[in-house]
């Protein structure tokens, strides 16, 4: 059993929501974190049903119960239920924790987020400080779904996760008519992880407007499987990139829409799924931590880049699939730092051992994920 980042930090009394795309493991939390309390599960039918005709039987079962905390899964299947909810708060002093695989129905729905009285929770895959004996080259192949990262046959997962609900339940959901044309932008998209989107060239090979493009990657971000990483553009002295990155919230998930196997140290997929994999950990840090620092990119026109920068420009990150980082991959933090003061520079590789470079340290990509999560690379 996992024990995961998420542990609702600073939910005291209060309500909260908990997102997170599929199989991220959100109902096996709650119930790991809040055993003995009022658990409905509305992916269960019977449930559904029953709360779908009569919204009000809610009010019934919660008002005759003596727990003051209520857990209500896949609370997007039935928007109404929040007005409810929000009744039963008000009233009641009922806490609720809401968890669903996004927001993104309810509001389509013109559905009630209980007027900001409930904190926002986030759910990602797992990340290296919740798996013992973490093992980095089945997190590139496999991803870090639960099920995924364990299974001796991800492939077979990963196509069903992507056939049943990024290409099914996410079209439903988001009322897509053109089917074909959304599953060759998912693809097309992949071939743009890690990268800066160009919405034209995408919609050209997809057949569709630019437009229809942006609002394709606004699906993926509702929907929580796919968040764009924005340019730094503090007081910039060199003229600087602005348009954003896109990554997808699983490396398994991009491995599979590109046909990526095999990822293993030395080829250029390692590369990709490796910066990719650094990414989703810092991401997840930024926001399971009480810091909720920014994470942006830094590009110039001249293509002078650096990866990852944290906070307000306090650690700038360098990710080099090598085992030998040497003076010619630190270019783009030299750079940066020509420009801003930062308090770390870190570039983080394959390499052995942790060395260090004029300011700029080299992190084995061990030790550098080790410090993150004890909270020695930002606090």
């Amino acid at each position: 059993m996992f024990k995961r980042k998420q542990n609702f930090n600073g939910i005291g009394k209060e309500s909260a929501f908990l997102w997170g795309p599929r199989q991220t493991g959100k109902s096996t939390l709650l119930k790991q974190l809040f055993p003995d309390v009022l658990y409905f599960d509305l992916l269960l039918n019977n449930e559904y049903q029953r709360f779908l005709s009569n919204p009000s039987l809610l009010r019934e079962i919660v008002s005759a119960s003596k727990n003051d905390l209520v857990i209500i899964d896949e609370i997007q299947r039935i928007p109404l239920l929040l007005y409810e909810i929000q009744w039963l708060m008000v009233n009641k002093n009922t806490r609720f924790i809401l968890s669903g695989s996004s927001p993104r129905n309810i509001l389509r729905s013109g559905g009630n987020l209980l007027g900001g009285r409930a904190l926002r929770y986030e759910l990602y895959p797992m990340v290296s400080a919740e798996i013992p004996d973490f093992d980095l080259l089945r997190a590139l192949n496999n991803g870090l779904l639960p099920r995924h990262y364990l299974s001796s046959a991800s492939e077979r997962l990963i196509s069903a996760y992507i056939g049943n609900y990024l290409r099914d339940e996410i079209q439903t959901e988001a009322r897509i008519r053109n089917m074909s044309s959304f599953s060759m932008f998912l693809e097309s998209a992949a071939f743009s992880n890690g990268e800066i989107v160009n919405y034209s060239n995408i919609a050209g090979e997809c057949g569709v407007s630019s437009p229809t493009v942006r609002g394709y990657f606004q699906i993926l971000e509702d929907t929580l499987t796919g968040r764009f990483l924005t340019s730094f553009q503090k007081k910039p002295k060199r003229r600087v990139i602005l348009a954003p990155k896109f990554y997808f919230f699983d490396v398994g998930i991009t491995n599979f829409l590109l046909k990526r196997k095999n990822v293993i140290h030395g080829n250029e997929t390692f590369g990709k799924a490796f910066e990719h994999l650094i990414f989703n950990e810092i991401y997840a840090h930024s926001h399971y931590s009480d810091i909720h620092y920014p994470v942006r990119y830094w590009r110039t026109a001249s293509q002078i880049e650096v990866d990852f920068i944290l906070g307000d420009h306090e650690v700038a990150i360098e990710v080099k699939a090598t085992n030998n980082v040497n003076p010619r991959h630190l270019r783009g933090l030299i750079s940066f730092a020509e420009e801003y003061k930062v308090k770390k520079q870190i570039v983080v590789s394959t390499d052995p051992y942790p060395r260090k470079i004029g300011n700029i340290h080299i992190l084995p990509w061990q030790d550098f994920l080790r410090q993150l999560w004890s909270g020695e690379i930002i606090n």
